[in-house]
């Protein structure tokens, strides 16, 4: 990579392309990148760094410029084809990173959920022990100089961990998502199995998965879950309201007990693949334990705050198995009250395919609001409704509008989530605002 070029990042508020450019700036490069106007959480790192965001423009791009194209834009996007016309060097952003983490002792962590989660627990922890650059899908990104280790999400939507060999991956599960381009869920498993063949060292699966089971690689595949029959394996789960707590058995042999400030089984299941490959690493397991025992968690992954008696989470489950694992986690740490979900589905396609687990998942919560599909730079329309969903969904009764979530102050006292990968966000501040006037109004 050049000192001199400026890094000029097509979508730069994308999660994966805004850690990739903190990363790329903390390595000292040149960075910039464009995007609409409207504001992404993203993008507070990158604002926090002092690096441009301007709005897409084909007038950003000069020569000299190397290009790092964002996966959600076409070539036909006015700025890449602007960056032709001037022969620039145009790089996607998947292409880009399995470039750069040739350099590095590299982990990958993939699945159809919790890479995320994943990935920032394995970041965190193993930043604490070595030298470690991370890319996280919440739009986390720290690039270490001199680093031996690089931790990165490598998501699947469209193949594109294909990209990536990596020393090691983490496979969490695999399941059907991404209907607007996977055809069925065999089409899932064999992306997998792909990918699984350009693992250099380990692959680490969940052996609690069925599917991931079946995944045939080529390097030895080492299993962690809480069924008897993996590698690794916890024991004695202690579930309380403080997190999790378990004991760690290693090819039927006690190994080590465990404490982490998370909940529900699916964390449990990511601590024990991030203990898995610090134990093939050889990284010091008190170091590991005393890393895991102080995670603070990811962006919008059941992050807390509360207002007045309220208890309000921002999460970003937008499958129904996410769904599930959210309010798990919700009913473990707040076993005495109501768990009330206001959900935002993401992408048309996904909406329809998944529509009945969709329904079942949400009707874990005692209460349920809809709000409308999120059009999104990928799908702007599609052949179902909101109120297909809330016809299906047995514990909701209304859709609510950003301009009036008034129907929630009936929640109060209760956990509120709201879940979704869209801008769900705006709803839930919208609702802290009406709930903090409300509750200054009465004291």
């Amino acid at each position: 990579m050049d000192q001199d070029t400026i890094y000029h990042f097509v979508g730069i508020k994308g999660s994966g392309m805004s850690s990739l450019a903190t990363i790329l700036f903390d390595k000292g490069l040149n960075v910039q990148g464009s995007d609409v106007k409207k504001y992404f959480f993203t993008q507070k790192s990158l604002e926090e760094k002092n690096i441009n965001i301007l709005e897409f423009d084909p007038d950003n791009i000069k020569p000299g410029m190397t290009l790092i194209a964002g996966n959600a834009f076409g070539d036909n996007h006015p700025e890449l084809v602007r960056g032709r016309e001037l022969g620039l060097e145009i790089i996607r952003y998947h292409d880009f990173i399995g470039d750069l983490i040739e350099h590095f002792t590299s982990i990958a962590i993939t699945g159809s959920h919790g890479k995320t989660s994943t990935t920032g627990l394995m970041a965190h922890v193993f930043s604490g022990i070595d030298s470690t650059s991370y890319l996280i899908g919440d739009g986390t990104g720290h690039g270490e100089k001199g680093a031996k280790y690089f931790v990165l999400e490598a998501c699947e939507y469209k193949r594109h961990f294909l990209a990536y060999r990596p020393d090691y991956a983490v496979m969490t599960n695999i399941d059907f998502d991404h209907p607007d381009y996977y055809k069925s869920i065999e089409d899932v498993q064999v992306a997998f199995d792909e990918f699984s063949h350009q693992v250099k060292k380990y692959l680490f699966a969940c052996g609690d998965d069925q599917r991931l089971r079946q995944v045939k690689a080529q390097v030895p595949v080492i299993y962690y879950g809480l069924n008897e029959d993996n590698d690794f394996v916890a024991k004695n789960i202690d579930r309380s309201r403080e997190g999790s707590a378990f004991d760690l058995y290693i090819k039927g042999e006690f190994y080590k007990h465990f404490t982490i400030p998370t909940y529900g089984n699916h964390n449990i299941q990511n601590a024990l693949a991030v203990i898995a490959v610090a134990y093939y690493e050889g990284l010091d397991q008190d170091l590991v334990a005393q890393r895991l025992a102080n995670f603070a968690g990811v962006k919008r992954r059941f992050t807390e705050k509360v207002v007045g008696d309220t208890t309000i989470i921002d999460d970003y489950a937008h499958h129904p198995a996410e769904i599930r694992a959210t309010i798990d986690a919700a009913r473990q740490k707040y076993p005495d009250k109501d768990i009330v979900a206001v959900f935002q589905p993401h992408t048309f396609t996904r909406t329809v395919a998944l529509l009945d687990e969709f329904a079942q998942a949400l009707d874990l919560a005692d209460q349920v609001y809809l709000c409308d599909i999120f059009n999104s730079a990928r799908e702007k329309s599609g052949d179902i409704s909101i109120q297909d969903l809330l016809a299906k969904t047995s514990k909701a009764d209304q859709v609510i509008e950003e301009d009036d979530v008034s129907p929630l102050l009936d929640q109060h006292g209760q956990v509120i989530i709201f879940m979704g990968a869209g801008d769900i966000s705006k709803f839930e501040k919208a609702y802290e605002s009406l709930l903090s006037s409300t509750y200054h109004s009465q004291v």
